[in-house]
């Protein structure tokens, strides 16, 4: 439902996106992360329409941005409104430059406001509202006319615990009928929503892969963690040497008096239930035992970091 083929842009000497190619179909919620100025926004843009590339080929619903426009629901970076207008009146105004009008209108302004839940603020002007609902109100206009692609920049930046869930699972529950590309700086949101996830810095892709894949390339993903008291590691550190399937331990200090074992498995071994067999085996009071999930942030970190070319504008 989204194609991108070697996006590029360029704000005089800066190349804000570079050879961007990237899909989305119907029932992906794509997750696009990246640090400031990495290009996500200006992607973005041109996806929708708003800004033209100075090469490349975007196609959304098998047309290009600017014929698919009644096909996407777009909530820009900051969920900018008119704040003169109550979100009542701003919903009606993005409502008819759609198309609607009168009761199907009407009818869809009271979906959206309770989807979102704004019944306490539809006559409220929008220079009154907090972000969250300003952000809210965004949200709504993105849905208004029922999309069948969203592309939703920061959608929960603003929001109170309470209210970035309400918004997680709404877009939960969109995604089976839905293609939606969502940038984020919140890496949890990655994994709570996102079926795919990519990763660009200094205009350039950098990874694109499900979350868990994602979380499978950082170095401690795997590790067999086991915590022990410091007069048993060394015996415990030759009992483990000798398990098939351990690649390397590494040791340092854990807390209080106790020394952290570290094990690397080799690439394709699992030999965590033989360890939990020789610690039960010889009666080990250890204090912690576990395998390590990886995090996603240090991938990202480890991606991104070094690529602060262009923080000033993208």
């Amino acid at each position: 439902m989204i194609e991108v083929e070697y996006l590029n842009k360029s704000y005089g000497p800066l190349r804000a996106v570079r050879d961007v190619s990237l899909s989305v179909r119907q029932g992906d919620v794509l997750g696009f992360l990246g640090p400031n100025g990495a290009g996500k926004s200006t992607t973005m843009r041109m996806i929708t329409g708003y800004l033209s590339p100075d090469s490349g080929q975007i196609t959304v619903c098998g047309s290009d941005p600017l014929k698919a426009r009644n096909q996407i629901g777009y909530l820009p970076e900051g969920a900018p409104g008119y704040d003169d207008m109550t979100a009542r009146s701003f919903l009606a105004f993005c409502g008819k430059t759609r198309g609607m009008n009168g009761r199907d209108l009407k009818a869809a302004i009271d979906r959206t406001s309770e989807i979102c839940d704004l019944a306490g603020v539809m006559d409220k002007s929008l220079d009154t509202l907090s972000k969250g609902f300003r952000r809210r109100v965004g949200l709504a206009q993105a849905i208004l006319h029922d999309p069948q692609v969203l592309i939703l920049d920061e959608p929960t930046d603003g929001l109170d615990p309470n209210q970035k869930q309400a918004v997680r699972t709404l877009i939960r529950t969109m995604s089976e009928g839905k293609a939606i590309l969502l940038s984020t700086h919140i890496l949890e949101e990655v994994e709570a929503v996102c079926t795919r996830t990519v990763i660009i810095a200094n205009g350039q892709i950098r990874a694109d892969d499900t979350p868990k894949g994602l979380i499978a390339r950082d170095p401690r993903h795997g590790l067999i963690v086991v915590t022990i008291p410091r007069h048993l590691a060394l015996q415990a550190k030759a009992a483990f040497e000798a398990v098939a399937g351990i690649a390397g331990i590494k040791l340092s200090q854990g807390k209080n008096a106790d020394i952290t074992l570290e094990l690397t498995p080799a690439k394709g071994a699992h030999p965590a239930t033989a360890i939990a067999t020789l610690v039960k085996k010889n009666n080990w009071p250890v204090t912690a035992f576990g395998i390590e999930k990886g995090r996603l942030d240090a991938v990202f970190r480890a991606l991104t970091m070094n690529n602060t070319e262009n923080e000033a504008t993208a």
